[in-house]
């Protein structure tokens, strides 16, 4: 079927950006021991490895969030969730996609877009002195996360749609 080669390929892009995106963590970890031995072993501060930090940090949430949702992992209230019937899991996770998801996900990929257009059209720089001259790009991540979390949206809203029309088939 059509529609699940469509949900299976967005779960893989959503898997492949949270594997690279995982490495990310190590690199923090580094980097901010890098940050701390030039601080206070040698005296030394470097903003822009500071923002690097930063900046990675965005990108772990921003850029992993898709996968988070794709596999189910993200926060929720089971104090109900947990005891309904799996046909009524599955019709609250179409709902949710549909009525909030798929609607906030539009919402903030529409208000930002002007936002990151305009750092894009100034090639917004840090305030920092010594920062990274890459705000604008920091900003884009606002697009990639609205737009990932839209795709892995639409996915669930299809896998849930499939899974209860299966269910009513039988």
């Amino acid at each position: 079927m059509v529609v699940k080669s469509w949900v299976a390929l967005i779960d893989r892009l959503s898997l492949r950006l949270s594997q690279i995106v995982s490495w990310f963590g190590l690199v923090m970890v580094l980097l901010t021991l890098a940050v701390v031995v030039l601080r206070y072993g040698f005296d030394l501060g470097w903003v822009a490895m500071q923002e690097t930090v930063m900046y990675l940090h965005a990108c772990v949430f921003m850029l992993g969030a898709s996968y988070t949702f794709s596999v189910d992992k993200h926060v929720r209230v089971d104090v109900f969730y947990s005891k309904m019937s799996a046909n009524r899991q599955h019709w609250v996770n179409l709902c949710g996609g549909i009525f909030l998801l798929i609607p906030v996900c539009l919402f903030i990929f529409i208000a930002s877009w002007e936002y990151v257009i305009a750092a894009w059209q100034t090639m917004e720089r840090s305030n920092e002195a010594g920062g990274l001259p890459l705000v604008y790009a920091l900003k884009t991540l606002i697009l990639l996360f609205s737009g990932l979390m839209l795709l892995q949206g639409l996915a669930d809203v299809l896998r849930h749609a499939i899974a209860i029309g299966q269910r009513e088939a039988r």
